[in-house]
């Protein structure tokens, strides 16, 4: 959700947390993965609808993300909350 006050901060705040507190606490080394996959998958997503702007499909397909990203980063912190395990949907697997 920090992306959309500070520019990168929803790939940063994940970066950070997970890197401060992964050896303090064993769920955040997983979560913390989870959660930077999904928001790189996200920036990357947006990088591609940006592209299709020129298209007309590409303004919908923002927004959309947008929406989807905030959905899944509510969900998840409630489910991480309840002590349950989250996988985001559509999340490249990219830091293992």
């Amino acid at each position: 959700m920090a992306g959309f006050v500070i520019p990168l901060g929803n790939l940063i705040g994940p970066f950070l947390v997970w890197q401060l507190k992964k050896n303090e606490f064993p769920t955040v080394e997983a979560h913390g993965k989870q959660a930077l996959n999904f928001q790189i998958s996200c920036l990357i997503y947006a990088a591609a609808s940006f592209v299709l702007i020129f298209v007309l499909i590409g303004i919908p397909l923002l927004i959309a993300i947008g929406v989807f990203n905030l959905v899944c980063v509510i969900v998840a912190t409630i489910k991480v909350n309840n002590g349950r395990a989250w996988k985001y949907p559509l999340a490249l697997p990219l830091i293992k």
